[in-house]
């Protein structure tokens, strides 16, 4: 199935207002919990500064919800976290997609899932995240995400070989929703540079990528957090 690439804003330098709250409270606010705390905690100058959009942007209504580790990275990424926010525009939805506690200075690939965990089931490439130095990133996509995300395959058909392992036919496929979120390490050697185990996934654009850092599995395999917006 032919699809149109969405469109993404990535500000890594920026830190959503409406996500700060949602963080701290993550994170918490006493005990070994302040190392996240930390990581989440910049200089004033960092933040954008307040306009009339970004008051509204506060109050715009969504659904917000919680992205959380992959158990491979809960050694070496203890503090890795995310919050997604999702909000209504007209015809289509927005997306924002907020990580801290990952390394700095890193990429890493968001994709929207059949399944949030292996074997992951039919996956869409959103694009990427880009941390800063203190381990904080921030996108922005624009597409279908609520109750009517699907991907479908009504007929057989050639696809361009673009990679060695891209498959030049798809299978027939009948409708299928997809309402998890996973992020992964852009490379393997971004994931060993953390010291993360180092795995080999197809989960970026040439098909490289390292392990999966975050997703939504505390959100039930039927029940992913995107299908409920919209419902």
């Amino acid at each position: 199935m032919q699809q149109v690439p969405p469109m993404s804003s990535k500000t890594p330098g920026s830190f959503p207002r409406w996500a700060f709250a949602p963080l701290l409270a993550l994170a918490g606010a006493v005990g070994p919990a302040n190392a996240a705390v930390a990581s989440v905690v910049r200089p004033a100058s960092s933040f954008e500064v307040e306009t009339p959009a970004s008051r509204a942007e506060i109050v715009t209504p969504g659904f917000t919800f919680d992205l959380v580790k992959n158990g491979a990275v809960a050694t070496c990424l203890p503090n890795a976290r995310g919050v997604v926010k999702l909000t209504s525009r007209g015809a289509s939805q927005q997306m924002d997609v907020l990580v801290t506690g990952l390394p700095p200075n890193n990429t890493f690939t968001v994709f929207v899932l059949q399944l949030p965990h292996a074997p992951f089931g039919l996956a869409w490439y959103q694009g990427d995240v880009e941390t800063d130095a203190f381990g904080v990133g921030h996108a922005r996509f624009a597409g279908i995400f609520s109750d009517e995300t699907f991907v479908m395959a009504p007929g057989v058909g050639t696809a361009p070989l673009v990679d060695p392992s891209d498959a030049t036919t798809n299978p027939l496929t009948p409708p299928i929703h997809m309402f998890h979120i996973g992020l992964w390490f852009d490379s393997t050697a971004e994931a060993q540079a953390a010291h993360c185990p180092v795995g080999q996934t197809p989960f970026n654009g040439d098909h490289k990528a390292g392990i999966q850092v975050l997703n939504t599995t505390n959100f039930a395999d039927g029940d992913g957090p995107i299908g409920q917006f919209g419902q």
